[in-house]
C-alpha cells in the first residue's frame, strides 16, 4: 500500500540568511519576475523554518494575531483554499474566503471599490482569478498586499511551492535539468521566468499549437543567457525528458478550456508521462504535478513511484503562503529574533 511520510526532522533549507531584503515589506505578489533569486531564496528559507519549527519541533508562533486575509476565489480550488486557510490560523490569523457567491468582481461592484473596501478591513489580499489584468487592477488600487492565487498568466505560490520541495529533496535547486511536458500555461510561464536565476537548465515540450506565450520565451531566452543556463524548446516528449533531474506536468485542461477538451485530448497524445519517460530522464529523477491529476497525465506508476514528490509538493503550498500572510512578510523580525 501507498503512503506518504513526512520526515520534517531532515528538511535542508540551507544557512539563515544574514540580511533581510527590505524591499519585501508590503510587496505584492503577482509575478516571480518582479522578485529577484536572493528574494525568492529568503522566502523558501522562511517557509522552511517554519515549516521545521511549527511542525518538527511544535512551536507556537501567532505571528499574525489579530490579522485577516481576504480570500477571493473566483476559481475552486482544494489546496489553495486549505493552505491558506490553515496556514494562516495556524499563526493566529482570520482568512476570510470569499466565492463567486459571495463577491462579484468587477460585476455587482467595481475592482477598484473593492479593493479600497477590502483595504480597510483586512490586512491582505489573496485572489485566484481567470484574468490577470483584474489582479492588476487590485494591486493599484488596495493599500495592502496582493497575492495572486493564480491567474490565466502565472501561478507563483504554485512555483515557490515546488521549488521548496526540491530544494528539501536535492539539498539545492543550482544545476538541475527541469522538464516540463504538457501544455504551455501559466505554471510553465512562472517556471520560465524563474528558473535560471536558480541555475536550473529547463527543457520544454508542448504540442504544437500549445506552446509558451512568445513574450514569455523571450524573456527566458534571455533569463537563459543571462544565468548561463539551458532553455531547450521542442514538441517531443523524450527529448525533453532526457537527461532532468525532474519531469513535470499538469492538467491538459485547465478550468474554463472544458469546450475544447476533445481538441485537446487529441492534440496531447503521448505526452503522457510513464516509467519509459523516466527511462531517458536521469538516475536521480523525481515527479511533480501541482495538482489535480488526471491519469492521461501521468500514469498510476509514476504518480505513485517513490520519486512522485507530489504530495509533498502539495503541503508545502501551505508553508509558502503562510510567509506572504503577512506584510512583513510574516511578522520576519520575530522569525529571525
Amino acid at each position: 500500500m501507498w503512503m506518504y511520510e513526512s520526515k520534517c526532522c531532515e528538511y535542508r533549507h540551507g544557512p539563515q540568511p544574514t540580511k533581510t531584503p527590505t524591499q519585501l515589506k508590503g510587496q505584492d505578489l503577482l509575478t516571480l519576475q518582479n522578485y529577484s533569486a536572493e528574494d525568492i531564496k529568503y522566502l523558501l528559507w522562511v517557509a522552511a523554518d517554519l515549516k521545521e519549527r511549527i511542525k518538527c519541533k511544535g512551536e507556537y508562533l501567532p505571528l499574525l494575531q489579530g490579522k485577516a486575509l481576504a480570500m477571493i476565489f473566483e476559481k475552486r480550488s482544494t489546496r489553495t483554499r486549505l493552505s491558506t486557510e490553515t496556514g494562516f490560523a495556524v499563526l493566529g490569523g482570520h482568512p476570510c474566503f470569499l466565492t463567486t457567491q459571495d463577491i462579484h468582481l468587477g460585476i455587482n461592484e467595481s475592482i477598484t471599490d473593492t479593493a479600497r473596501v477590502l483595504s480597510t478591513m483586512t490586512d491582505a489580499i489573496l485572489a485566484r482569478v481567470y484574468k490577470h489584468v483584474d489582479l492588476e487592477v487590485l494591486a493599484q488600487q488596495a493599500t495592502i498586499p496582493v497575492i495572486n492565487g493564480l491567474s490565466d498568466s502565472d501561478h507563483p505560490l504554485q512555483i515557490l511551492a515546488d521549488y521548496l520541495t526540491l530544494q528539501e529533496h536535492y539539498g539545492s535547486l543550482n544545476g538541475l535539468t527541469l522538464s516540463w511536458i504538457g501544455d504551455g500555461n501559466n505554471v510553465l510561464n512562472s517556471i520560465m521566468l524563474s528558473a535560471a536565476r536558480f541555475g536550473m537548465n529547463l527543457h520544454v515540450a508542448t504540442p504544437k499549437g500549445f506552446e509558451p506565450d512568445p513574450m514569455v520565451i523571450k524573456i527566458a531566452e534571455q533569463e537563459s543567457v543571462k544565468h548561463r543556463t539551458k532553455l531547450f524548446l521542442t514538441s517531443v516528449p523524450t527529448e525533453a525528458a532526457k537527461g532532468a533531474n525532474v519531469l513535470i506536468t499538469d492538467t491538459w485542461i485547465s478550468m474554463g478550456q472544458e469546450a475544447e477538451k476533445e481538441e485537446r485530448l487529441r492534440a496531447f497524445q503521448g505526452y503522457q508521462i510513464t516509467m519509459k519517460t523516466a527511462k531517458v530522464a536521469a538516475a536521480d529523477w523525481t515527479f511533480l504535478h501541482c495538482l489535480p491529476r488526471k491519469p492521461e497525465e501521468v500514469d498510476d506508476e509514476v504518480f505513485y513511484s517513490p520519486q512522485s514528490l507530489v504530495f509533498q509538493e502539495a503541503e508545502n503550498r501551505k508553508w509558502i503562503v503562510m510567509v506572504y500572510g503577512h506584510s512583513d512578510p510574516i511578522g520576519v523580525k520575530d522569525l529571525m529574533a
